[in-house]
């Protein structure tokens, strides 16, 4: 085991991008090979229906887990926008632990605050409110007594419609609020962040109450791999290119 640990969100792995899926699996067989832990923090998959319901394209990805959670590396697998419905079956299957949206871990003496980063952009008031909606486990209930075609067809439907509202909205107000990531810091009386979200890869600093704060964004995986690599000598964002 080496002493690194790993941080990594928005795969949005799915069938439409196979090579993502190639470059994931190779993360894992050679990158991540032997570090301490590695943090999937949200969106790992482009959809997720249910655990009762696995799409052709997410079963080498779960199996791929699961052969490297064997070799005793703990993955920790929190919940995205897109891939909320993940459960325990999921966990049991893929060898991976679920953790709440936001956790605090010790990183390095550092205590570091994680999450997806959705709920940090309170100024899209639309999306915050349909986050809600979805959120709601009566929602859930009724989105999982659908048939799959039909879970399909909604979630396609959930998918395509928040890419147009997306293209409508000014860059800033799909990005973080400040004043909602100092309000987390202070909530959980930390100075590190991590998140994702927003796919805008970037180390910020900031002041939180007279003391220096980082936090650390994620980048998507949708042309390369992004990845966030901690040892005792710090945090930086590496990449990983595909192999086209």
């Amino acid at each position: 085991m080496t002493t690194a640990t790993l941080f990594i969100s928005d795969l949005h792995l799915s069938d439409e991008r196979p090579e993502i899926t190639a470059l994931f699996l190779e993360f894992l067989r050679k990158r991540a090979a032997g570090v301490r832990a590695l943090y999937i923090l949200g969106d790992l998959f482009e959809i997720w229906l249910g655990d009762d319901v696995i799409l052709p394209g997410h079963r080498p990805v779960v199996e791929g887990l699961r052969a490297f959670s064997g070799t005793g590396v703990p993955v920790y697998v929190m919940h995205g926008n897109r891939d909320f419905l993940m459960g325990e079956t999921f966990a049991q299957q893929s060898g991976c632990r679920l953790i709440s949206d936001p956790t605090v871990i010790e990183l390095n003496g550092e205590r570091t605050l994680l999450m997806h980063g959705d709920t940090l952009c309170t100024d899209d008031a639309e999306y915050q409110q349909f986050r809600a909606q979805i959120r709601d486990p009566a929602t859930q209930r009724q989105f999982l007594a659908l048939p799959m075609e039909q879970r399909i067809a909604v979630a396609k439907q959930y998918r395509d419609g928040s890419r147009e509202r997306s293209r409508y909205k000014a860059e800033e107000i799909m990005d973080v609020n400040q004043q909602a990531v100092m309000s987390a810091m202070r909530e959980h009386g930390v100075h590190q962040m991590i998140h994702g979200h927003t796919h805008r890869p970037a180390v910020h600093s900031l002041d939180v109450d007279g003391r220096p704060a980082r936090r650390f964004v994620l980048g998507d995986w949708y042309k390369q791999g992004s990845i966030l690599h901690c040892d005792g000598e710090g945090c930086h964002l590496q990449s990983m290119p595909t192999n086209h």
